[in-house]
């Protein structure tokens, strides 16, 4: 092992079946050991509010040091961390290979993790994260469920702030009646036999969201993989468990991943690509399901298959090149890059794709909207989140272009609100969220 080189981070596979994973003593010694080095550099003290909260601690303890604060104070330290890995991936210089061997975000995790062990978080937070049960609850009363989670619901919000801690002005996924797999059965695209690309087969991981609360951004991608000549098969066997880790639940997490990667691997034999629409989900079938799982060889095997969404475009415009046929686009295009694409250490794959576009404006924001996932939502996160994604918004805002979009979504909507927030008025842009429907557009689809 050495010091400096231009090696890429790498990361440890996580022992969460070592009860030693879990022990608070030596969690503890591990976080003091991870702060105290935080507190000698401070680079991160401009990313997620994790770092101002370590900083204040340190700064306003009896000696200014790690040395004279109660461990006590580190929960609200470790209640801060999104998750997004920015720290891990772009600006600490000592994460592995480095002698240091530093990994905050999972030293968050494995703390996490050892709180959910105990009982932690309670049971309707709980409820909250169950992505797919609730999605097909609510599928059957879709109109329902959009209206009573709907901002500005005076009779609803206050209630659902109440009981289940969503602040009452955050914006929440709305319910579709027909999931992208029902409306991938009933009317698959026509593949495109001329195109450069013909040939390629791939699988798209529908995700929770897009299943349930964005079939939209799902079509959009079959049309463009359809146009280029891609053969394209719609599977969903179940949540990546993004939203159990945030909360520390590996084994949930470990266990859905061996079962999904079971149910993929055929897929992958057959010589298909997997597809994920989603950046989160990208992230944890490439990278952190292999370090639940380092053994489980299906696992390895969807890791090695997987692309994100942009990042298939992309490689087949450099490959084969794109079906000819796409249109400028009016309007421009203010593009935001998720933190859990830029995790995977891809490049900027959706500006990217965003620029094969002909004739059409595309600026690119690289920054944190702060969201978080089911974090950003939270009563006591929420503001916290808009003051993270602050920066993004009035980028946004100062581009004056018709279309804002992120490859997450969820950042996406986020950032809409901290623009109508700057603003002091809802903004006027085109309700589209994810590259891949700019894409589908400009090919007329």
């Amino acid at each position: 092992m050495r010091e400096g080189g231009l090696d890429a981070p790498t990361r440890h596979p996580i022992a969460w079946r070592d009860d030693d994973f879990y022990d608070s003593e030596k969690i503890d010694a591990e976080l003091r050991r991870v702060f105290d080095i935080c507190h000698g550099c401070r680079r991160c003290f401009n990313l997620c509010d994790s770092f101002p909260r370590l900083f204040d601690l340190i700064d306003e303890s009896e000696s200014g040091e790690l040395d004279t604060v109660d461990s006590a104070g580190f929960k609200p330290v470790v209640d801060a961390c999104t998750l997004c890995d920015m720290c891990f991936m772009t600006k600490c210089p000592y994460v592995p290979p480095h002698a240091f061997d530093l990994d905050f975000p999972h030293l968050m995790l494995r703390y996490r993790a050892a709180e959910h062990r105990a009982g932690q978080p309670g049971f309707v937070k709980r409820q909250l994260i169950e992505t797919d049960r609730n999605g097909k609850l609510a599928r059957y009363a879709a109109p329902v469920a959009n209206w009573a989670s709907r901002c500005g619901n005076t009779l609803t919000r206050p209630p659902l702030e109440k009981v289940a801690g969503v602040h009452r002005d955050a914006h929440l996924p709305e319910y579709h009646g027909r999931t992208f797999t029902a409306r991938a059965r009933s009317a698959a695209p026509s593949v495109n036999r001329e195109a450069p690309a013909n040939g390629r087969k791939a699988v798209i991981y529908a995700t929770c969201f897009i299943n349930y609360n964005n079939p939209d951004v799902g079509v959009a991608a079959l049309n463009v993989l359809a146009r280029n000549g891609v053969e394209t098969e719609v599977v969903y066997p179940g949540c990546c468990g993004m939203p159990q880790l945030e909360y520390g639940d590996l084994a949930r997490v470990a266990a859905d991943a061996k079962r999904v990667a079971a149910e993929m691997r055929p897929w992958i034999d057959k010589g298909y690509d997997v597809i994920s629409l989603v950046p989160s989900c990208s992230l944890m079938m490439k990278f952190e399901w292999p370090l639940l799982e380092p053994d489980d060889e299906n696992v390895r095997a969807l890791s090695r298959a997987t692309y994100d969404a942009a990042e298939y475009v992309v490689d087949i415009a450099r490959k084969e090149g794109l079906a000819d046929g796409m249109k400028p686009l009016a309007g421009g295009v203010t593009v935001h890059i998720a933190c859990h694409a830029r995790a995977q250490n891809m490049g900027a794959k959706a500006a990217d794709m965003l620029r094969l576009l002909p004739e059409t404006e595309i600026k690119v924001i690289e920054r944190c909207s702060g969201h978080g996932g089911s974090w950003g939502v939270m009563k006591e996160n929420f503001e916290i989140a808009l003051k993270v994604g602050k920066p993004v918004a009035r980028q946004a805002l100062d581009n004056k272009l018709g279309f804002v979009v992120s490859e997450c979504p969820l950042a996406r909507d986020h950032i809409v609100q901290g623009m109508d927030r700057a603003a002091e008025s809802p903004v006027d842009v085109q309700p589209v969220v994810h590259p891949i429907q700019i894409i589908a557009r400009a090919y007329g689809a």
